[in-house]
């Protein structure tokens, strides 16, 4: 899963439905993202400014080390200045168009067609990366994948996400279509952090250098780490 825009980029022409169930929405995600892979993978902006974010990302997680990008799309621009950095990726999407074209583009990396919400790659990274991806879950699913994040993080691991800037569900258009978003409260993704064993380095709300995007950056403590 991947976001054409980030969850506050898109709320100017979201509707806001906080207790509204739009689970139907949110199922209709990995199906909208293959029809329009090749359309997003030409509309996705290469201008990285996520750059300061992802040196911040880089510098807690540490050089070299193996990442794993959940919801990476179609790996532009994310996944190529992480691989270009140095670091070993392996992306996981649900869209398998997306995944073709991470493979066609860097053949070296790992790349696997699997959902976010039951993931079970038997192995741990030193980095986690959901940019734009993680948000398109509900927030029951939300809840649940900090489990998932554990379950793969190494000690010492680097957790960052995207989400909203504050609870509730919203719906946007890409290609026409709805967009389902959804988000928890501050104080709760605090909370499912650190229940599993993750530490908040630092959180920005709407962060205006960084196209208005909600960021949270963690770290592992172990001792929230499951099977995998």
């Amino acid at each position: 899963m991947s976001a054409a825009d980030g969850y506050s980029n898109a709320a100017a022409f979201m509707v806001l439905a906080e207790g509204l169930s739009m689970d139907v929405f949110s199922e209709r995600i990995v199906d909208l993202y293959e029809r329009h892979a090749r359309a997003f993978d030409r509309e996705r902006g290469r201008s990285l400014f996520e750059r300061v974010w992802l040196d911040r990302f880089r510098a807690a997680a540490g050089a070299g080390v193996a990442i794993l990008d959940v919801g990476c799309g179609s790996g532009e621009p994310i996944a190529r200045a992480l691989i270009e950095a140095g670091h070993n990726i392996t992306g996981i999407d649900s869209a398998e168009t997306m995944i073709a074209i991470c493979r066609e583009r860097f053949p070296t990396q790992s790349w696997v067609v699997a959902d976010m919400r039951s993931l079970a790659l038997r192995r741990r990274f030193s980095g986690i990366l959901a940019w734009d991806s993680f948000f398109h879950l509900t927030q029951a699913d939300q809840r649940a994948m900090f489990a998932i994040f554990a379950a793969h993080a190494a000690e010492g691991c680097a957790l960052m996400f995207t989400s909203g800037p504050r609870a509730g569900e919203a719906i946007g258009t890409y290609q026409g279509e709805a967009l389902y978003h959804a988000s928890l409260d501050p104080h709760e993704y605090r909370a499912l952090l650190q229940a599993n064993g993750f530490d908040v380095v630092d959180h920005v709300a709407e962060d205006a250098a960084c196209g208005g995007h909600t960021i949270w950056l963690a770290r592992s403590n172990g001792s929230g780490a499951g099977a995998c």
